[in-house]
């Protein structure tokens, strides 16, 4: 798997901000609701800050979230990459994280005194925590602490879920499918994540998946992590592909505005975090899983459309 590397000077990236910029637009039940003001989120300066993009348009007919919706990726043929992000996407593994936040904030409480002793609930889990880079969830939890102190409990909280990972993860259904689709196709393929990189090289190692991916980019090696598009940049640079011919697959909102901040459609992964939360994101459309034929259709006519449009 290639090693993510610098960028910020790199004349490509720019070219790829300007483009994004004209192409886009558990399981333990509490019944407290943990509630925690929300603080001003450390900014990172980054040469992606120059726009502010809006979701690529797709065709969807009826309710994107009903039955009988349909989406069309045929504005992209011809096909050329898919960018995953991993917790929620690759795998169900929010509800190991929830448990080992849960526990482990518990476990601290008399130390700490967070949260008077009261458990986060599963639903403040996914609308503040699924998903987001670990500095930014310390700002979440902790805002008064420093930020080095705050980490540490971070580190043990990522400890924790590895060690229950080996045994918990499994990936979501049809991921395999999809993937062998992919590699016939000989498509371009990244993993693009927030988790820390010894995290995310265990899950895709445990899905039996490292030798798959060409490229894996980390959040925190970026100049900002998700939700800015940064890390998604970075991969579209990385494997040499165009925003305009890519799928991003995401499970969460700060993934899918970092998706759509970088000018690509993405599939919103319904794995826990709730539909609306992926819809007001910017999701062009969800998905159950990977065996939901909302997304086997799409393909199949993006496929169609780049071989009509070859023979014309």
């Amino acid at each position: 798997m290639t090693q993510s590397y610098s960028y910020s000077s790199s004349p490509s990236l720019l070219l790829l901000l300007i483009m994004s910029a004209l192409s886009s637009p558990f399981l333990i039940p509490t019944s407290s609701l943990f509630s925690s003001k929300r603080t001003h989120l450390q900014t990172r300066k980054s040469c992606a800050s120059i726009f502010v993009a809006s979701p690529l348009k797709m065709s969807i007919s009826s309710d994107s979230n009903g039955p009988q919706s349909r989406a069309s990726f045929s504005g992209l043929a011809p096909l050329e990459a898919i960018l995953f992000d991993i917790d929620g996407t690759l795998c169900d593994s929010d509800p190991i994280h929830y448990y080992a936040f849960r526990e482990l904030l518990q476990e601290s409480a008399l130390q700490i005194g967070f949260n008077g002793g009261v458990p986060i609930t599963e639903e403040f889990f996914s609308q503040n925590l699924s998903g987001k880079h670990n500095e930014d969830i310390c700002y979440v939890l902790f805002p008064d602490w420093d930020l080095e102190k705050s980490m540490k409990l971070m580190d043990d909280k990522e400890a924790m879920f590895r060690r229950l990972a080996v045994e918990q993860l499994k990936p979501v259904n049809g991921l395999h499918k999809l993937c062998k689709w992919i590699e016939d196709r000989g498509l371009k393929r990244a993993a693009v994540t927030n988790a820390p990189r010894e995290n995310a090289e265990l899950m895709i190692s445990i899905l039996g998946l490292s030798n798959f991916f060409e490229l894996l980019v980390v959040g925190s090696e970026c100049e900002r992590a998700k939700p800015f598009p940064d890390p998604y940049l970075k991969g579209l640079q990385g494997i040499k592909a165009s925003p305009n011919h890519t799928i991003v697959f995401e499970d969460s909102a700060s993934g899918i505005r970092a998706g759509v901040a970088a000018g690509m459609p993405v599939v919103g992964v319904t794995t826990r975090n709730p539909e609306t939360l992926l819809m007001e994101a910017g999701a062009t459309f969800l998905i159950k899983d990977y065996e939901d034929p909302k997304l086997w259709g799409a393909l199949e006519e993006q496929e169609n459309f780049a071989a009509s449009t070859a023979t014309t």
